[in-house]
């Protein structure tokens, strides 16, 4: 009996020790307590105070999609990038006729710059029995010309200008070999005096021929296009998609016999142009 009174003492003794310890924990919870209390009642009140944002419906969706398409730049078509490519290049080519009162010797063609010297390429009828030949620079600059070489065959001239502009542009020369028909084609002129124009079309055909009007000289291994070409525009580059010369324009075909484009267009290979028949052209 009397060996129950330490044992009690001791079994108190811990609990006392446990229930102070618990104390300890619990007032070192408070805090931690308190502000997850605080977050959830801040919580609590926001989702009861901010309203739900809306919810989107299909039409949002749709004008959104269609505000941002009307608000996007589209990149420049093709033929814009071509013309942006040729246009430095090309010329204007003026001649007159042996007897310079009669206006009727006046000629209009378009001609290409195609190398550092300032060499232009045109069709031959363009400039041929001119008496003087005039070349006009996308700059400005004009200057007398003269016929540095000639391929009759192709009907191809070269000239050589003898007052040049400051900056020289050659264009740069593709690879006909590498068109198909169907491939897009783009014809650069003055055709009836109306500077800078550009038609667009498609390769029609390869290895064509044809005869010039009052000319007994057939040309042959021609590329026909549907780009609309007419007076003014011989002598001027045919270029592919990339803005390269593939070709010259030399003629167009009219069963009417009348100088107007009805579809069918010729153009000579830039290959065979700066041929020369066999030689090379001083380019």
């Amino acid at each position: 009996m009397g060996e129950k009174g330490p044992a009690r003492t001791v079994t108190g003794e811990i609990w006392r020790r446990r229930l102070q310890q618990l104390r300890t924990r619990a007032r070192a919870a408070v805090p931690y307590v308190s502000g997850l209390l605080t977050a959830l009642v801040a919580l609590l009140l926001y989702n009861a105070l901010v309203p739900d944002p809306p919810q989107l419906t299909a039409r949002d969706v749709n004008d959104a999609v269609v505000q941002a398409l009307a608000s996007a730049t589209p990149p420049p078509a093709y033929s814009a990038l071509v013309f942006r490519a040729i246009q430095p290049s090309l010329v204007l080519i003026q001649t007159k006729g042996p007897d310079t009162d009669d206006t009727k010797g006046d000629g209009l063609g378009t001609g290409v710059v195609i190398n550092d010297n300032g060499f232009v390429l045109t069709s031959l009828h363009v400039v041929a029995n001119a008496s003087d030949i005039i070349l006009t620079f996308p700059d400005g600059t004009q200057s007398s010309a003269e016929v540095v070489d000639t391929q009759p065959e192709s009907d191809i001239a070269i000239l050589s200008a003898d007052n040049l502009p400051d900056q020289i542009v050659p264009a740069t020369l593709g690879n006909p070999r590498a068109m198909r028909v169907g491939d897009e084609a783009f014809a650069v002129g003055h055709p009836f005096g109306l500077y800078g124009s550009m038609s667009a079309g498609v390769i029609s055909g390869f290895e064509r021929t044809f005869r010039p009007s009052n000319s007994n000289l057939e040309l042959k291994g021609l590329i026909q296009i549907d780009a609309a070409v007419n007076p003014g525009n011989s002598g001027g580059p045919l270029l592919n998609r990339d803005g390269h010369v593939i070709g010259i324009v030399v003629g167009i075909t009219n069963p009417t016999q009348q100088e107007v484009f009805i579809g069918i267009g010729f153009a000579v290979p830039i290959n065979v142009a700066v041929s020369g028949g066999g030689g090379s052209l001083p380019y």
